[in-house]
């Protein structure tokens, strides 16, 4: 038997409707609908693992991905070209390639980028619907900035995840920058990582909200960090305005 080969794909997709990365009984996911496409072409199922578990609404630029197929290999041109034609327009293979089977999408990556988008103006245009977060209020940015700094470094940052069911192994991770810019009446904040924990990014950015808005304290924001405890209900900036940017290995 011809011995299986790993293929690493790059995968886009506007998150806004679909119920997030991983696999579900209902099938609309973006790994249920890879794992589709390479069923229709090979015959045979397929298990797509990717790099990070993003949510219902969350959206990519460059996901990536590995699968292990066995039988004749199609140039990774064709791979693109058939899978696309297969997939809804909202998710789209970039690009992809052959790479050893030591390579594991998720196990392999070392960084993550995040980058989260604000509308911060009295109207939403609608081309920024399901993208942004609409905010119709003024924010401060001198305040929003202060307030990333504490996040950046090696923390427990189970004050700012959310409990997917299990227990994460260890909540400790390291962000290396937060970059907070603001065009027009788009704000966004980048998040440079080695790993985020579930909503960690969508809490954080929540926080430094309400701290934008004077509605929370920035001492009240470190201070939950440093207790690493998880906390009361917090409050989650939505799904729409978060994209996975590029993961690095």
């Amino acid at each position: 038997m011809a011995m299986a080969r790993r293929l690493k794909l790059i995968v886009a997709y506007d998150g806004s409707q679909f119920a997030g990365w991983q696999s579900q009984s209902h099938g609309n996911t973006i790994q249920d609908h890879l794992e589709r496409g390479f069923g229709r072409i090979t015959g045979t199922p397929a298990r797509v693992h990717g790099a990070g578990r993003t949510d219902a609404g969350v959206h990519a630029l460059a996901q990536c991905a590995h699968v292990d197929l066995s039988g004749k290999p199609l140039p990774p041109a064709r791979w693109v070209e058939a899978l696309n034609a297969l997939l809804p327009p909202a998710i789209r293979v970039l690009r992809c390639g052959y790479v050893s089977n030591n390579f594991h999408a998720r196990l392999s990556a070392k960084r993550k980028i995040y980058r989260y988008r604000i509308w911060s103006g009295p109207v939403l245009p609608p081309f920024e619907y399901r993208r942004a977060w609409h905010i119709a209020r003024p924010l401060d940015l001198k305040v929003m900035k202060a307030a990333a700094k504490h996040f950046v470094g090696t923390h427990d940052f189970a004050g700012f995840a959310a409990n997917r069911g299990k227990a994460e192994n260890s909540t400790i991770r390291t962000i290396y920058s937060v970059r907070i810019r603001q065009k027009a009446a788009c704000i966004t904040v980048d998040f440079y990582g080695d790993g985020f924990l579930y909503k960690m990014v969508r809490l954080i950015v929540g926080a430094l909200v309400k701290c934008a808005l004077g509605k929370m304290r920035t001492e009240d924001v470190v201070a939950r960090l440093e207790s690493g405890q998880l906390g009361p209900a917090r409050f989650a900036a939505p799904a729409e305005g978060l994209f996975l940017i590029r993961v690095r290995y």
